[in-house]
């Protein structure tokens, strides 16, 4: 039953977009989902075709990207590769944010009734939590891959076994599989894992120090194993990703500083009950990224359970764990309602290897994972009380967690309608125009606010490539630089955008004409496209035709055919 709660409520948080997967998308944002619907077709050309799973050249062609680098979901997109064939990427993407959710809720709630407080009310409690935190709902209509994190509750309990095990060899191998399994869903997330257990393990041993001397030598001897292991395979993958083609060295600078405002922590998150998308403005760097927002309410109670249960060791080390990430999740610069205080502690730490490379906000997640497991303590503690004081307890705990969770509770995912695939595309007519090593060049040309070209690539298993597209690569192509989203800068590229954004025609020179051409030569183009239906489509045909000659309409775009200037004999 509480397995089947979790589905159903995944089911109702993501229902707008199960009504029409193809047709519908995250409000506010839409770059994202299709990114993720792209990947998964990559995955599709995988298992099929023998493709190169961490490098690509079917988008940003010919320079390619990186895909180790940018989180491809190999491990999540490999299984789904039937139901991708069948239905199509956008029926995958709804399906792994519905898996993510009530998996990631299903997994916690085994590992806490199991192995940590072994307790079923009290681990369903936490396990809610942290399957459909604000934080979870926040990152569920753009971010599969960091709320798929049903292996995590398993790792950290591998994790904790390995401090009294007898068999520290094999539990090092388990835990090694693990980790390989979760690099290849979200690298990220697998890193909090560890700083998380590595700030909680000290948190208690430095109350209980006996208990070094009992678990230094199994842990060591798993861990030890564990990094062999995993480090043997994931050794070439990790090379691909930080010296293969197209690797970066550092974050954008348009992500680098996302913090999370002191205030974001007693505000309610805005795909939830009490929650208000205008409320929260400033208070999170984007509403993909509300990574704390657990309302007043569900502070206050958090706080009441760490005095309550203050002598338990663990729940004493829980709470430390909670506030060094939820300080940390501040960012460079510590704020109040946007109002900015002082320099964070982040701003330390920034530059350090692989943390380079973190999106700070995200380590609100960790403290929602910390208020999960009290929530889950709380519980267990009111339910094994004896005496006057049990059914006291027991009814002053449910109406806090009423009091604390409603405010929060899901609600589902808010959706906006998105253009359909051209029939050009669907229908295959596109195929008598694109050879192989040739590009389809959409108007406007993709990148990081333009990516439906990306879906349409998807939607034919990226059996065409495209120049452009949404992704992180070095600036200016240059192996090993710092990451930027999208390549090389595209003259014409700004060209269009400015077009599609303000719907004034420019007067082009021979200049910008011979550029053109010659981005076109680069990008080996045969044929570009424009949706009849496009925004100031009519500027955009105008701006072209000025380019490379008349438009010819063909179904549903204008059809510019260019072979003839971008071959070798042209």
């Amino acid at each position: 039953m509480v397995y089947a709660g979790f589905l159903l409520a995944a089911i109702w948080v993501t229902s707008g977009i199960w009504a029409d997967p193809a047709g519908r998308v995250a409000a506010l944002y839409s770059s994202d989902p299709a990114q993720v619907q792209f990947f998964l077709a990559h995955s599709v050309r995988v298992v099929l075709h023998g493709e190169f799973p961490f490098f690509t050249e079917q988008f940003n062609y010919p320079d390619g990207v990186n895909l180790m680098a940018n989180t491809a979901i190999l491990a999540l997109g490999i299984p789904m590769v039937p139901v991708t064939l069948l239905f199509g990427p956008a029926v995958s993407f709804v399906a792994l944010v519905t898996i993510g959710l009530a998996g990631t809720a299903a997994a916690w709630y085994r590992v806490l009734s199991r192995h940590l407080v072994r307790h079923r009310p009290a681990a369903a409690v936490g396990a809610w939590f942290c399957g459909f935190s604000p934080a979870m709902l926040s990152h569920a209509n753009w971010h599969p891959n960091i709320i798929s994190q049903f292996l995590l509750p398993f790792i950290v309990w591998r994790v904790l076994v390995l401090t009294r095990s007898a068999r520290p060899v094999r539990d090092g191998a388990l835990l090694a599989l693990l980790v390989v399994v979760q690099a290849f869903i979200n690298e990220e997330i697998l890193l909090f894992t560890a700083l998380a257990l590595g700030v909680f393990l000290l948190a208690v041993l430095v109350q209980q120090r006996e208990r070094w001397a009992a678990a230094w030598r199994p842990l060591g001897v798993g861990l030890a194993v564990c990094a062999v292991l995993a480090g043997a395979l994931l050794a070439y993958p990790l090379w691909v990703q930080f010296a293969g083609p197209m690797a970066y060295h550092g974050l954008s600078d348009a992500v680098r500083d996302y913090g999370n405002d002191i205030a974001a922590f007693v505000a309610p998150g805005s795909p939830t009950f009490g929650g208000n998308e205008r409320a929260n403005v400033n208070l999170a760097p984007n509403y993909s990224e509300e990574n704390a927002f657990f309302g007043w309410s569900l502070s206050l109670l958090a706080v009441g359970i760490v005095v309550w249960l203050r002598r338990d060791v663990m729940v004493r080390a829980l709470a430390a764990t909670g506030l060094f990430f939820a300080v940390l999740s501040l960012g460079e610069r510590i704020s109040w309602w946007d109002r900015d205080l002082a320099a964070g502690p982040w701003e330390l730490l920034v530059r350090l290897p692989l943390l380079d490379a973190v999106v700070p906000t995200r380590f609100g997640l960790i403290t929602s994972v910390t208020v999960a497991v009290l929530l889950a303590y709380a519980v267990r503690s009111a339910w094994v009380l004896r005496g006057v004081e049990r059914r006291t307890a027991r009814t002053l705990t449910a109406a806090g967690l009423v009091f604390a969770l409603l405010p929060i509770a899901p609600m589902p995912l808010r959706v906006t309608t998105r253009p359909p695939v051209p029939e050009f595309i669907t229908a295959d007519r596109w195929r008598q125009y694109v050879g192989p090593d040739q590009t389809l060049v959409s108007v406007p040309v993709p990148a990081m606010g333009n990516t439906d070209p990306m879906r349409w690539a998807a939607s034919t298993d990226l059996d065409f490539k495209i120049p452009g597209g949404y992704f992180l690569a070095p600036r200016n192509g240059v192996t090993g630089d710092p990451g930027r989203f999208g390549g090389r800068r595209s003259g014409i590229g700004e060209v269009l955008a400015d077009v599609a954004s303000t719907g004034r025609t420019p007067k082009l020179d021979d200049r910008q004409r011979r550029r053109f051409l010659d981005e076109l030569r680069h990008w080996n183009a045969a044929v570009v496209v424009l949706p009849v239906d496009e925004q100031n489509a009519e500027p955009l045909r105008r701006t072209v035709e000025q380019l490379v000659g008349p438009a010819r309409q063909e179904l549903d775009v204008w059809v510019w055919d260019v072979r003839t200037l971008t071959g070798r004999s042209a």
